[in-house]
């Protein structure tokens, strides 16, 4: 049972529809071995299939392909990224929706890169995993692959999210904020797109509209990128060293609103060099909920003269991606910081 706008129960049936699942590795495959839990395709794909309900009539067809090889999420770079979007770009025509198996500790990364990457996508893409493997008996992994298959033959998505814990989020709207509870992630400036209780409910409002355009695959250039956590004491002249030509961009993760110490006149100049040197440099916020607003505060606007452009309140793990993904479109410089103050996928709220 879906719901949607206003929240009232509609019936949703998935039939005829085809997922394709792709699976990455992650806690949510894994099986115990004599050095601790690690991916076994073929165990995996035996625990599947000895799940009754994924064989149900109501549920959608489903094939499974796996990357090779499958790894823990900690080790998921670039090059998977685009592994990955050219698994769905391959098979895009003939599947009505993909799930993507994941690793939790990246997970966020990964959707927020899909966003991005997967261009006038109009097919839902639901990454989900796991905090305890499906081999187990008390384990979150039955639900989430269950729910997440039946989201992805949904008619009302058009998107790349991350489907856990009982919530549909938008992809680069979302964080890991929890090692080890069952619910692992959250949206901490954007609401859930749909909640699976007894019906899964979905908020229409909340969604982003079907793309126009022809679908098509943008992979990322592993492009250098840094990112610095201010912290009280934070001597800025350690990063004059990196701060080069052959850096291209740098997420600085700020105090509140966007805010530095009052001593870093030594960040300053660092920053305007970067700049100077074609680097783009996004502030984000350390809070997790709240936004950058350069300007508000006299330690702020520091970084808005000296080159520095808002994030308002993207997530560092989204402005990692889009960095990643506006240099891989060959963009100038200027064009590439006016895009990184903009939404291009409902990464950000941008202020009026």
């Amino acid at each position: 049972m879906y719901a949607t706008g206003g929240m009232n129960e509609a019936p949703y049936m998935s039939v005829n529809k085809k997922i394709l699942v792709i699976n990455t590795g992650g806690t949510i495959g894994m099986v115990p071995t004599p050095q601790g839990y690690a991916p076994q395709k073929e165990a995996f794909h035996a625990l599947l299939d000895a799940l009754p309900e994924l064989h149900f009539d109501a549920m959608p067809r489903w094939d499974i392909v796996d990357m090779d090889p499958l790894l823990d999420s900690s080790n998921i770079t670039v090059v998977e990224w685009n592994a990955i979007g050219r698994m769905i770009a391959g098979h895009y025509d003939a599947y009505d929706g993909f799930v993507i198996l994941h690793g939790t500790d990246t997970m966020a990364y990964t959707a927020s890169a899909l966003s991005f990457m997967l261009r006038n996508s109009r097919k839902p893409v639901i990454l989900t995993g796991s905090q305890i493997p499906l081999c187990e008996i008390r384990n979150d992994a039955r639900d989430n692959i269950i729910t997440a298959l039946l989201i992805a033959a949904s008619d009302h998505i058009h998107e790349v999210c991350l489907y856990f814990g009982g919530k549909l989020l938008r992809g680069n709207r979302t964080i890991k904020y929890s090692a080890d509870d069952l619910i692992a992630f959250e949206s901490p400036n954007y609401p859930p797109l749909a909640e699976a209780g007894i019906a899964i409910r979905i908020n229409r409002a909340a969604l982003l509209p079907p793309a126009r355009g022809r679908f098509c695959l943008q992979p990322l250039k592993n492009v250098p990128i840094g990112v610095i956590k201010v912290f009280p004491g934070i001597q800025f002249e350690l990063f004059d060293s990196i701060m080069t030509e052959r850096l291209r961009g740098i997420v600085i993760e700020t105090f509140g609103a966007g805010n530095i110490p009052g001593h870093a006149n030594a960040l300053l100049p660092i920053i305007r060099k970067a700049s100077d040197n074609g680097t783009i440099i996004i502030v984000c916020s350390q809070c997790p909920h709240g936004a950058v607003s350069l300007g508000a505060y006299e330690t702020s606007s520091a970084l808005r003269s000296a080159g520095a452009v808002s994030g308002y309140d993207i997530t560092t793990e989204a402005a990692v991606a889009k960095l990643y993904y506006l240099f891989s479109r060959g963009l100038s410089t200027d064009e590439i910081r006016a895009r990184m103050e903009r939404s291009l996928r409902g990464e950000m709220t941008v202020a009026r």
